[in-house]
């Protein structure tokens, strides 16, 4: 049986001028929440892929998929042409081990995402498993402008069912952000403005870190933590630090 398959457009939804989302329905195998497949269209004889990482739960049948519009992309500008009732081709079966049960238990769970990259994270976070696993989860979205903090509806709705053990961090660089942080997610770590911000105080014996974003953005995060006596987090050794590159 071929990997791909084919997936029905049932929504998409535009959160500014670049960013939007797209609900699917295909018939995929079972994944786990911070997991990626991969989305597909056909040029010619030309297969055209990308990996992106599913956003919805995985007892939710929408398949949702979080993405950016690059100009000159091969994929996306095709993708964001897309309108319920057509049609694209998924991998039926996802990969990745950017997932909780590779995370070890923790009294406090930092997710540090840029841009699209918050997608895995939302997926996580619609899994009973993590609110039984950390006693605080720390939800920090590093992007350009205000318009670029989609997701807000589920965010609210998550503050309110775990409002003693969510917090949710908003990092603005380019304008004055209406919540959260100015600047970036590598500058409020340097600084302890995160950490102050939500009155924790992050050690390698309370606290666990997860990095998803572009490649930059994980490799400086990382070095900083490294820097504060966090290491990597491995099977053979566990550490604090665990990355996925989304780009």
């Amino acid at each position: 049986m071929s990997n791909w398959v084919d997936a029905s457009v049932k929504k998409v939804t535009w959160w500014n001028e670049t960013l939007f989302s797209l609900t699917l329905n295909a018939d995929v195998e079972p994944f786990k929440a911070g997991q990626f497949t991969k989305l597909s269209v056909m040029d010619n004889d030309k297969r055209i892929v990308r990996a992106y990482s599913y956003v919805n739960s995985p007892e939710n049948n929408d398949l949702e998929f979080y993405l950016i519009n690059v100009a000159n992309g091969l994929l996306s500008p095709r993708l964001a042409k897309l309108q319920p009732g057509d049609t694209v081709l998924i991998e039926r079966r996802a990969t990745g081990f950017f997932t909780l049960d590779e995370i070890p238990q923790s009294e406090q769970l930092w997710m540090l995402s840029t841009g699209t990259a918050i997608g895995p994270f939302l997926s996580m976070l619609q899994q009973s498993e993590i609110w039984q696993k950390y006693q605080y989860i720390n939800l920090v979205h590093g992007v350009r402008y205000n318009n670029d903090l989609s997701y807000q509806e589920l965010i609210n709705e998550l503050l309110k069912q775990y409002p003693d053990q969510l917090n949710y961090i908003p990092v603005v660089s380019r304008e004055k952000p209406l919540q959260g942080l100015s600047g970036r997610i590598t500058n409020a770590i340097a600084n302890k403005t995160l950490f102050e911000h939500v009155k924790l105080s992050p050690t390698a014996n309370n606290a666990q870190f997860m990095i998803c974003g572009n490649p930059q953005m994980v490799k400086d995060t990382t070095e900083l933590l490294i820097g504060q006596n966090f290491k990597r987090n491995r099977r053979r050794e566990p550490g604090q630090i665990t990355v996925e590159q989304y780009w």
